[in-house]
């Protein structure tokens, strides 16, 4: 049986009037790897804190194990700004001691890219002081995980950690010995790590077995026999569920409760959005063209981040956009917004932007738009406009859509100057939405955001009729948003990714293990691998070769998606008459002949992308 490592008994925890924890009593054991989730200000950080003695409850009790070795990641750290980081991570050990050492050496390549951490100025020699939020945050992390625990807790590890860092926490934290209690946004980081999770709500704390998956089954059951929820909640829980249980790709846990009633729950639940008919109606509002990228160059200071990209962004495409930091992400996305901006008369330093006539752009960026801090919510929003047209027949006036986004009818007349940074992001976003934009630029927009409100942005997107693209590293947000993935893996081209997140993760780690000699780049028998690498060497691409394979890829990605909307109109008309076998059988060869004409051209897409 598994020892008991940390008890809270009974606890309390007040601030001002409102009670964050109330009666709370919970245990964490050996082994137990558990997720915390619930809406910013109700407590998740609270509990984590008292649990872990950081603060003190008002009433109860917190029991930990005699010998507990415990590691805790606050938000905020506690790093000697004088010090370096090799100080601060490694301690005393000398180079040929910390170098031998396996869990180091995973660390350290892991959070940083390397043992010599580049990025940073002086590799482990760097001094602490004038380093970034998020580059303290993850010396922070590599100092906790480096040591021996036997429970850490972790707040919001995720932040500023990319896909691939996020993929390697997860993968790294599944192989530890050490319990967890981690709380975070990351719902797809959830379902890879946890198995239990631990939802506060109003001074509770309901337990539920499984990862994030199971929670969102079990919360939608207990939420359909109680019967306590408002239908507008319900709704949303429904549609998350559906999209997990008829598999999300980004979910690889198998959800253990009562499958029958998932079915029950999600049986008259249709997709989350209707792809064809906002291709449609986005046609509609942007015309044919909305931005061309022709032979573009996006440049940083003296850095040249992306060269010779020729990219079409068309009506109603919803794009995922993923990459190593700094390889021009955010550059390529405020060029667009540039261009856009002054109708095609700023242009970046190569190439040529082509921006629709039609088209009114709207960007998130990560830095949240200061307000006058007396203004009220409701006030800031209706600054834009009193009533949006959310398409398709769908209008909301400006208190609605701010109800949809969690401000209640009285945090709306709340001063903008009293919200915390999650609301603040939130407000940012209803001020970008009531704009009526028909192309929609999201740079990091989960930063922030609690589940809650992810789902509620999530079902919003599901019916905004227009072009979408989306920088983030929550992996959920993207694969749930968007319709197909873009890579920039630092080698200043653009590329579509068929299988998304996933194949980006394996062309990182292929690009890692050659520049390191590991197994991708070592020669697995014989000459092999060197005959390859000649070969390829020996293959030069003229300019001409590589515009040419551009305009190719162009042409395969319209034709893929085209041939989507072909394979969906023919699921609809198997689902329309399926007792009419003969017409059954006919549509699902057209299907199967859809799938083989696909394969060969994501194929020939694969061999021209090297050549682009």
């Amino acid at each position: 049986m598994a020892a008991n490592l940390v008890n809270v008994e009974a606890v309390s925890k007040v601030y001002g009037t409102r009670a964050l924890l109330d009666g709370v009593s919970l245990g964490v054991s050996e082994g137990d790897r558990i997720g915390v989730v619930g809406r910013n200000g109700d407590g998740k950080t609270t509990l984590i804190r008292v649990l872990a003695k950081l603060e003190e409850a008002d009433g109860g009790r917190v029991t930990h194990s005699g010998d507990l070795r415990l590691g805790v990641l606050t938000q905020h750290d506690s790093l000697d700004p004088e010090a370096t980081v090799r100080h601060e991570v490694i301690g005393d050990l000398a180079d040929h001691e910390w170098a031998g050492n396996a869990k180091i050496r995973d660390v350290l390549t892991g959070l940083f890219g390397g043992l010599d951490l580049p990025g940073f100025p002086q590799g482990l020699d760097t001094v602490i002081g004038p380093l970034s939020g998020g580059e303290r945050r993850r010396i922070a992390l590599a100092q906790l995980l480096i040591a021996e625990q036997d429970l850490i807790v972790l707040d919001e590890p995720t932040n500023h950690l990319d896909v691939e860092g996020i993929a390697w926490l997860a993968r790294h934290l599944r192989e530890r010995r050490s319990a967890l209690v981690c709380v975070t946004h990351d719902r797809w980081f959830l379902d890879q790590v946890c198995t239990r999770m631990w939802d506060v709500q109003r001074g509770s704390v309901h337990e539920y077995e499984g990862g994030y998956s199971d929670y969102v089954f079990a919360r939608a059951e207990r939420q359909r026999i109680a019967a306590t929820e408002e239908a507008k909640r319900q709704n949303l829980v429904r549609k998350e569920l559906a999209w997990l249980r008829r598999g999300a790709p980004a979910r690889t846990s198998k959800p253990r409760y009562r499958i029958e009633a998932a079915n029950a729950l999600i049986a008259d639940v249709p997709p989350p959005r209707d792809t064809s008919e906002l291709m449609r109606f986005a046609s509609v509002r942007l015309g044919k063209t909305v931005l061309d990228l022709e032979d573009v160059t996006v440049t940083a200071g003296p850095k040249t981040l992306l060269q010779h990209v020729t990219w079409q962004l068309g009506p109603g495409d919803r794009i995922g956009l993923v990459g190593v930091n700094g390889a021009g992400k955010t550059s390529l996305l405020r060029a667009l917004a540039e261009a856009a901006a002054s109708e095609g008369e700023k242009q970046p330093a190569a190439g040529r932007i082509v921006v629709g006539k039609t088209v009114r752009l709207a960007y998130l960026s990560q830095d949240v738009a200061e307000l006058p801090p007396t203004l009220r919510v409701l006030e800031a929003v209706q600054q834009i406009r009193d009533r949006v047209d959310l398409g398709k027949g769908r209008e909301m006036t400006a208190g609605q859509l701010c109800e949809q986004f969690g401000f209640t009818k009285e945090k709306q007349w709340t001063p903008v100057g009293d919200l915390s940074g999650g609301e603040r992001r939130r407000l940012q976003l209803l001020r970008l939405l009531m704009a009526e934009p028909n192309v929609l630029f999201l740079d990091e927009p989960t930063n922030d955001l609690d589940i809650e409100t992810l789902t509620q942005l999530e079902d919003l997107l599901d019916g905004w009729p227009g072009s979408l693209v989306v920088i983030s590293h929550d992996r959920f947000f993207v694969e749930r948003t968007t319709d197909r993935t873009y890579a920039l893996l630092g080698d200043g081209a653009l590329r579509m990714l068929p299988r998304g997140i996933d194949e980006y993760l394996e062309r990182r780690e292929r690009m890692l293990q050659s520049a390191t000699g590991g197994p991708a780049g070592a020669a697995a028998s014989g000459g092999a691998a060197p005959a390859a690498k000649a070969e390829k060497a020996a293959r030069v691409v003229s300019a001409a070769e590589a515009r040419a394979a551009k305009k190719e890829l162009q042409r395969i990605e319209r034709k893929l998606d085209k041939l989507s909307e072909q394979e969906t109109k023919l699921h609809a008309d198997i689902a329309d008459d399926p007792t009419d076998f003969a017409k059954v059988a006919e549509l699902d060869a057209r299907l199967r002949e859809l799938g083989s004409e696909r394969e060969e051209l994501e194929l020939r897409w694969l061999e021209l992308a090297e050549d682009a």
